[in-house]
């Protein structure tokens, strides 16, 4: 898998999980420098997803080590947002989840009204593989759905 620059998050404008609209775009031209594209899920399963790239328990392509990059949830914890690499939401098919375009421009990200940082950047890797998340949020599905066939 070819390794793309890692996207920089700078929390310093208002966006939600809950529903996060088009990403943002700083004034600073370092701010547009870099750009996410930003994978957005319930939290059931985005939790699920976080422990298992955590855990390195999903089987996925690519020889870098599984890692998990900065993660927003809302104010109600009903939605998880990953940063991914510039250009993900391309090709995100993912059924149950939607991936933000950030056009190249840059985003600039930053909890507001109660959403914050699950996993802050700088505390994080730079920005979840997507092939790696694609993976655990199939893995994730597939527990979620077994543990609610038990009940």
């Amino acid at each position: 898998m070819e390794r793309t620059e890692p996207c920089t998050p700078t929390p310093s404008t208002s966006t939600t999980a809950h529903h996060w609209p088009a990403p943002e775009y700083g004034p600073s031209s370092a701010q547009r420098a870099s750009a996410c594209d930003l994978v957005t899920v319930p939290a059931r399963q985005g939790l699920e997803a976080v422990d298992i790239l955590r855990r390195g328990a999903v089987d996925a392509p690519g020889p870098d080590p599984l890692a998990v990059g900065p993660v927003l949830h809302d104010d109600g914890c009903d939605v998880l947002g990953f940063l991914v690499p510039p250009g993900t939401a391309d090709a995100w098919d993912v059924p149950g989840s939607t991936c933000v375009h950030s056009d190249g421009r840059g985003t600039v990200l930053a909890p507001r009204d109660g959403a914050d940082w699950l996993l802050p950047p700088g505390e994080a890797d730079p920005a979840t593989d997507p092939a790696h998340l694609r993976a655990a949020l199939g893995e994730a599905a597939r527990l979620i759905e077994a543990a609610d066939n038990c009940r």
